[in-house]
């Protein structure tokens, strides 16, 4: 009988891609941990935090290839961004500014 689950070509290409750019994060933060989150039609999100706290994210098209690419890293993945995986965030000047330009309208 044969296999009924198609697998996209196109679809697996950039769950590598991005599995590759969060194993390269990682590696330049000694290790990181990760979310993903359903953003809409764009997609999902991934969000990386690294040991050293430096952060990032990445978008993919889609929740499933999100998925794929994080579990094709091997980092750890956290159901929501909260508690212990947030506090490891660090953020610096930039972002505090950034942040107050928001809340004044600036």
């Amino acid at each position: 009988m044969a296999d009924t689950q198609q697998v996209d070509p196109k679809a697996e290409r950039k769950a590598a891609r991005l599995a590759h750019q969060i194993s390269a994060f990682a590696k330049a933060h000694g290790g990181a941990e990760g979310q993903v989150a359903y953003i809409g039609e764009r997609g999902a999100r991934i969000v990386l935090v690294g040991e050293d706290g430096g952060w990032g994210d990445l978008v993919a098209p889609s929740t499933e290839i999100a998925e794929k690419a994080v579990e094709k890293s091997g980092i750890t993945v956290h159901e929501s961004f909260d508690g212990e995986f947030a506090a490891k965030v660090k953020t610096g000047s930039y972002e505090w500014k950034r942040m107050a330009g928001i809340q004044v309208g600036g």
